[in-house]
């Protein structure tokens, strides 16, 4: 079992910064990678960024606005140039294989125009 734990998230008006932070505990070592995900009401989860040992991947939508940092068992995640788009409850994933992943409990993000 992997256990995260989120922190950040919050309000901001357009164009602001949040920061989020996610820790995991437990059998890390069985973490292939870590990222970030979002859903917005009415919407599928989408991947944010992901943090795998080969490099790193971001959503289109956030490229050049989101940073993703960190190792396979803490990842933090910049949001600047914020939008009122980027409201979504936000969710750290660790990825272990096909049939086995986690995801942290979810912090909202509210972008307010």
């Amino acid at each position: 079992q992997v256990q995260l734990v989120e922190s950040g998230g919050g309000l901001v008006q357009a164009g602001g910064s949040l920061r989020l932070s996610c820790a995991a505990s437990g059998r890390i070592f069985s973490i292939y990678y870590m990222g970030w995900y979002r859903q917005a009401p009415g919407k599928q989860r989408e991947l944010v960024a992901r943090l795998t040992r080969g490099g790193i991947n971001y959503a289109d939508s956030v490229k050049g606005r989101f940073t993703i940092s960190g190792n396979i068992t803490h990842i933090d995640l910049q949001m600047n140039s914020l939008k009122p788009e980027d409201t979504a409850v936000y969710y750290c994933n660790a990825f272990v294989h096909a049939r086995e992943e986690y995801w942290g409990p979810g912090t909202q993000v509210t972008v307010s125009s």
